[in-house]
């Protein structure tokens, strides 16, 4: 199949680090899954901060275009073109927020045919090792149907799926596309319970996606916690800031304005003088 030979050496590479993991430290076929899904997620850590950066940069540009969606709300070809130079003038690339999922697809399907031939392919080599994870599942490349735990691992991809999609940064997503996103698991799950055309989905490559939707809610998380410290940092002068004598300070509660006027040196005061009695 066409499919096979485009994916062959991503599945000779991921059949390696299993093999290397399984020999070498000692792991079993199901912690091997998992640490290849962290290796992965490693090595898109750079991909993952351009994502980042160019979604706080989308949020901190929101109103701005917001503004021009709804000032060209009539003329969609207009409105696309005044985005696209709103993007090119702030350096904005709203592509980013897609790459660290691109290279997870190549990545999901070809440890999907790994795990498919493991029984015919790999597990010879090594008749004596375990499929089972945590005695808790017995086969990791059985389907999910086979045994009552793969629903229950089942139940956690979903669950990790809801958190991975409500911890993500979604700067120019609306409210219902949010909806579908977290709804989408639900729906993925009857498909892999029933597949098409009588296919069979691994117990190990749910594992994979379970584990990567967890890396997905720490990240967000951390992300979260980084970006209030962020907030809190003043910001720095730059040579179309005011100097400080410009610059009018507010106070609690207080209007800029009045607190301007606040500042603003006051007129002299006068004193009375005294009149000098005359002695006697």
């Amino acid at each position: 199949m066409i499919e096979l030979s485009i994916l062959t050496p991503i599945e000779d590479v991921l059949t390696w680090v299993l093999e290397w993991f399984h020999t070498s430290i000692g792991l079993t076929w199901a912690w091997s899954v998992i640490a290849v899904t962290l290796v992965v997620r490693m090595l898109l850590v750079p991909l993952t901060v351009r994502q980042i950066h160019s979604m706080q940069r989308m949020q901190q540009y929101l109103p701005q275009m917001k503004e021009i969606q709804k000032r060209y709300k009539a003329d969609k070809r207009k409105q696309n073109e005044e985005l696209m130079k709103f993007y090119r003038e702030h350096q904005i690339n709203p592509a980013s927020s897609c790459l660290p999922i691109l290279p997870q697809i190549p990545i999901f399907f070809a440890l999907y045919f790994v795990l498919r031939n493991f029984d015919d392919e790999i597990y010879p080599k090594y008749p004596a090792s375990s499929l089972d994870w945590l005695h808790f599942v017995p086969n990791i490349t059985a389907n999910i149907t086979s045994h009552w735990s793969g629903y229950v691992l089942l139940a956690v991809y979903v669950a990790s799926q809801v958190a991975s999609t409500w911890f993500m940064p979604m700067a120019t997503t609306s409210q219902a596309q949010r909806y579908i996103f977290l709804g989408l698991p639900f729906i993925l799950a009857i498909f892999i319970v029933n597949p098409p055309g009588g296919a069979t989905f691994p117990v190990g490559l749910l594992l994979y996606w379970m584990t990567t939707n967890l890396w997905t809610v720490g990240q967000g998380i951390v992300t979260r916690r980084l970006r209030g410290q962020l907030q809190q940092v003043p910001a720095k002068r730059s040579s179309r800031t005011p100097p400080k004598s410009e610059q009018a300070p507010a106070t609690d509660g207080a209007p800029a304005a009045e607190a301007s006027q606040s500042q603003k040196p006051a007129a002299p005061r006068r004193v009375k003088r005294k009149k000098k009695r005359a002695r006697r």
